[in-house]
C-alpha cells in the first residue's frame, strides 16, 4: 500500500525536526500511536464502547485520535460493517481511512500554498476581516476535498483488495474532525453523530448533525432509481426500504451510500460522503457518534439525557450501549439486538477529576445496574434528572426516524406537527442491513416506493 506522510509539518525539508508522525508508514504501526483508542475505554476527552449484538460476529468498529496532526485536532469514527465479510470491511476502513484523510489533505494543502502568492503586509480592518474570512473558507475547502478524496480512495481500495471480498458486503462510516471550535463532518450509511448542547435556558438539547442516508430518501431513491437500481420495502418489512439489482431481488440494502457492496456501485449506491462544517460554541457540551444499533431504539434526546446525567463521564459510551440493549429487550423482545458501538467525545476537554479506573467503575456500575434491573424484575428505565428538549434538527421526521430534509440544514427549517407519534419504523420487524445471505423469497410481493 501507499506509505502516506502524516502530519502537517512532515511533507518539508529532509533537514527539518522529524515529528512522531513523520515516523508513520504504514498501518502496521498504527497501534503504536499514543492517543489512538479502538477498543472499549477512555482517552483525555472521550469514552467509546462496543458490545456485539445476537446475530453473530461484531461487525461494529470505532476510533478516536487525539493530537491528530496537532494537539488541537481529534479524528472521531464508528463503522458499521454488514454483509458476509462486514466486520473485516469496518475495521479495514477504520484503520485506512484517517490516514487516508491526513495525506490527502497534506497533499492539498501543499498545492495550494505552492500557487499562493504574496500578500502585501500592510492592511486596513476591513482587508484583515476579507483574509481572516477567506482563511476561514480556505480550512473548510481543505478539509471537504480530504474527505471527498480520502471516501473516493478508501472505496477504491476495497475493491482492488487482494485478501478481503467486499461485492456483497460493505460498511457505513460517520466520522468528525474537531478542529479548536470548527467541527468538519463526514458520513455514508445509517451510522449517526448527535450534539449535546445547552439552550438559551441551560436545559441540554439534542442535535443531530448528519443525516441517516437511507435508500427511502427522495433524493437518494431519485439517484438509485437513474441508476436503474430499484427501491422498495418487502411486504413483511414496509418500513425498511432497500436497494435491489435491476432484475433480481437481491441483495436488499438497507442503505444508500457505503463502503463496499460493488454489487450495487453501478445502481447508485455511493461512496460520496455528506459533509459539513459547524462552528462550536461554549454551549456544546459533547458529541455522541453511534451505529444504528443504538438509534434503532433511542432517540437523539434519551442519548443525550444518558450522558448529560451520568456522573463518571468514562462510563458514558457503556451506558448508552446498556440503555440500547434494555430497549432491545422491551421494544423487540422476539428480535435479535443489533451490534452497537458508542463514542462521546467532551468538548471541555475534560474527563471525571476523581474517576477511578474505567474498568472498575465505569463499566461495572453500568453492568449492575441492568443486572439489578432485571434480578428485581422491574422495568428498566433511562435516567431522568435532565430536562432534554429536541431541537429544531430532530423535528420533521418520517416513520423511518431519518430526516426528510436533504440536508440537517433544511431539516431545521422543519417543524412537527402538533401531536405527532414518535416512533420507530422498526416495530416488530427484525431489521439486518442486507438480506444477500436469506434464502430467496420468490413469493413474497415488494411494496415499491
Amino acid at each position: 500500500m501507499d506509505r502516506p506522510c502524516l502530519g502537517m509539518g512532515c511533507c518539508g525539508s529532509k533537514m527539518g525536526k522529524r515529528t512522531f508522525s513523520d515516523r508513520i508508514v504504514s498501518s502496521h504501526n498504527l497501534v503504536s500511536i499514543p492517543n489512538r483508542i479502538t477498543s472499549n475505554g477512555k482517552s483525555r476527552n472521550s469514552c467509546i464502547f462496543t458490545q456485539q449484538g445476537r446475530k453473530g460476529i461484531n461487525q461494529d468498529a470505532m476510533i478516536v485520535w487525539e493530537d491528530f496532526m496537532s494537539k488541537d485536532v481529534t479524528f472521531c469514527g464508528v463503522f458499521d460493517g454488514h454483509g458476509p465479510h462486514g466486520h473485516l470491511v469496518s475495521r479495514k476502513v477504520r484503520e485506512s481511512l484517517p490516514v487516508k484523510l491526513l495525506s490527502f489533505l497534506n497533499s492539498i494543502k501543499s498545492k495550494q500554498n505552492g500557487s499562493t502568492g504574496t500578500r502585501s503586509s500592510k492592511s486596513d480592518g476591513q482587508e484583515a476581516d476579507k483574509e481572516e474570512s477567506a482563511g476561514e473558507d480556505k480550512k473548510n475547502y481543505l478539509w471537504e476535498e480530504a474527505f471527498l478524496k480520502s471516501f473516493n480512495a478508501m472505496d477504491k481500495e476495497l475493491r482492488s483488495h487482494p485478501n478481503l471480498e467486499c461485492f456483497c458486503s460493505g460498511s457505513t462510516a460517520v466520522t468528525i474532525i474537531k478542529q479548536g471550535s470548527n467541527l468538519f463532518t463526514g458520513n455514508i450509511g445509517d451510522s449517526r453523530a448527535i450534539l449535546g448542547s445547552k439552550d438559551s435556558n441551560d436545559s441540554m438539547v439534542a442535535i443531530q448533525l448528519t443525516v441517516d442516508l437511507k435508500p427511502d430518501l427522495p433524493r437518494e431513491a431519485e439517484r438509485i432509481k437513474q441508476c436503474k437500481g430499484r427501491v422498495f420495502a418487502l411486504e413483511d418489512e414496509p418500513e425498511v426500504s432497500r436497494v435491489w439489482l435491476p432484475y433480481d431481488n437481491a441483495p436488499g440494502l438497507a442503505m444508500a451510500r457505503a463502503f463496499g457492496d460493488f454489487c450495487l456501485k453501478d445502481y447508485g449506491v455511493i461512496s460520496i460522503p455528506e459533509f459539513s462544517h459547524r462552528v462550536l460554541t461554549d454551549r456544546d457540551q459533547f458529541i455522541v457518534l453511534a451505529s444504528d444499533g443504538v438509534w434503532d431504539v433511542l432517540s437523539n434526546e434519551e442519548v443525550v439525557e444518558v450522558v448529560a446525567s451520568t456522573s463518571n463521564r468514562a462510563s458514558a459510551a457503556r451506558l448508552i450501549v446498556d440503555s440500547a440493549a434494555r430497549e432491545w429487550k422491551l421494544k423487540y423482545p422476539t428480535s435479535k439486538m443489533d451490534d452497537c458501538a458508542v463514542v462521546c467525545l467532551f468538548l471541555d476537554g475534560k474527563m471525571d477529576s476523581d474517576s477511578a479506573d474505567y474498568e472498575e467503575q465505569g463499566i461495572s456500575s453500568a453492568t449492575n445496574a441492568a443486572e439489578s434491573d432485571e434480578s428485581q424484575g422491574t422495568e428498566p428505565c433511562l435516567q431522568r434528572n435532565v430536562t432534554v428538549r429536541a431541537s429544531s434538527t430532530d423535528q420533521g421526521r418520517n416513520s423511518y426516524g431519518n430526516l426528510n430534509a436533504e440536508t440537517a440544514g433544511d431539516a431545521e427549517k422543519e417543524k412537527t406537527k402538533e401531536g405527532e407519534q414518535n416512533w420507530s419504523g422498526l416495530d416488530g420487524v427484525t431489521r439486518v442491513n442486507s438480506l444477500v445471505q436469506l434464502p430467496r423469497f420468490s413469493g413474497a410481493k415488494p411494496k415499491s416506493f
